[in-house]
């Protein structure tokens, strides 16, 4: 309508004035209801035109959208595994800080492997004294094969000088037993030195391996445990949280609940049509009035526009999607962010706006290169954003009243 007002003025006025003072044409006479199409079809012609060219001119170069909502980061209360609730830390509706615990699950499984893990450790770190005793005992069966070897060395040594100076004294059989003798507790030497060996490595490197196996798996048992007890990762506010001990909480199924962070604020999420894709830039200043906040106009800046749009989105699945399915008009995501610091500020979050997006042609206005009917087209487009911000806040004025009164809510 305002629209259809401000180019009556050029078309459908002067041509009135025409007929009036011109052709001495009467309202009521030579103008009346019958007649007023024949008499005024030239300014009532080019006011349609006028009027649906500005229309499109309007909400194309500076789009409007009601589909605009303050939204808000949530974060879904859920432990890492199915358990039964033990016991509930806090209440509905309660402020928690980072890191506060929410709920705790039965641990008893957690706290038997824990307990198992410690044992372990315990078990590897006896079995080290156990190798440090044996070790030093090594060494004593490693000096008494020494000394078993030595004199049976001395032995056969006797046997041969004694049957080198009389070869009838000692039998050949006699010399060649004191040789299998001395062999064997060389062997029993051997044996000896590497069984120390063997205990050295198990010492050095065998048990504290299997001490840090051990340490890992007690690692891990602590972790698990500590999962049973579920912790809110950011301060915020607890909603819809009816957990009470004795209730299965399922991952995959069913949530305990929903932490409103402090930090929840997103911004504006608006969903402009498809046909403003080539217009909608990120850097647009923007302006929206919201229901939460009647009579108030927020400055806003476009901060990101996605470059996809989500009605066409396709997933994996056992079946093939029809096209008709996904035939639906999605809208271009929008995220609009206030212009300065604190205007969203008694914006409830979630509640429902209306946004208005305006083109700058501000730096190609000032390129020296621009061609005088382009430089007239852009002023026009900047010059007809005012017809928008002014719908806007008529907007603005007449949404409490269309909330509370037209709609009765």
């Amino acid at each position: 309508m305002l629209e259809f007002l401000i180019c009556s003025l050029l078309t459908i006025f002067p041509d009135f004035l025409f007929r009036r003072y011109a052709q001495g044409k009467r309202i009521g006479r030579e103008i009346n209801l019958y007649s007023m199409w024949f008499e005024l079809r030239y300014g009532i012609t080019a006011c349609v035109i006028l009027t649906v060219s500005l229309i499109t001119l309007i909400f194309y170069f500076h789009p409007s959208t009601k589909n605009v909502t303050a939204a808000f980061r949530t974060v879904t209360i859920l432990p890492e595994s199915t358990g039964r609730v033990a016991e509930v830390f806090v209440g509905i509706n309660e402020k928690v800080a980072a890191g506060a615990p929410i709920f705790r699950l039965d641990d008893t499984e957690q706290r038997a492997a824990l307990e198992t893990a410690r044992r372990r450790v315990a078990e590897i770190d006896a079995e080290k004294t156990v190798a440090t005793t044996e070790l030093a005992a090594a060494d004593g069966l490693i000096a008494q094969a020494e000394g078993a070897y030595q004199q049976a060395l001395d032995e056969l040594e006797t046997q041969v000088e004694l049957n080198r100076l009389n070869p009838n004294v000692v039998a050949r059989r006699e010399i060649e037993r004191r040789q299998v003798a001395v062999d064997a507790r060389k062997g029993a030497v051997a044996a000896a030195v590497s069984n120390k060996q063997t205990l050295e490595t198990k010492i050095g490197s065998l048990l504290p391996a299997q001490r840090a196996s051990a340490e890992a798996a007690l690692a891990q048992a602590q972790v698990e445990l500590d999962k049973t007890v579920v912790r809110a990762g950011t301060g915020g506010m607890v909603q819809q949280f009816a957990l009470r001990p004795g209730d299965i909480v399922n991952p995959m199924i069913r949530s305990a609940g929903i932490l409103v962070p402090d930090d929840r604020r997103i911004g504006l999420v608006a969903g402009f049509g498809q046909i403003e894709a080539q217009v909608m830039k990120p850097g647009m200043i923007a302006e929206a009035t919201c229901v939460g906040k009647p009579f108030t106009i927020i400055p806003l800046v476009v901060t990101e526009v996605q470059d996809v749009i989500a009605a066409g989105q396709v997933r994996p699945t056992d079946q093939l999607a029809d096209v008709q399915q996904m035939a639906r008009s999605g809208t271009l995501t929008t995220i609009l962010e206030p212009l300065f610091e604190g205007e969203l500020s008694g914006v409830p979050p979630g509640s429902n706006c209306i946004a208005n997006a305006y083109t700058s042609n501000h730096d190609e206005l000032h390129s020296p290169d621009i061609s005088t009917w382009r430089w007239f087209f852009l002023h026009m487009v900047d010059a007809v954003a005012l017809v928008h911000a002014m719908i806007l806040r008529l907007h603005a004025l007449l949404l409490p009243v269309q909330t509370l009164v037209l709609t009765g809510h």
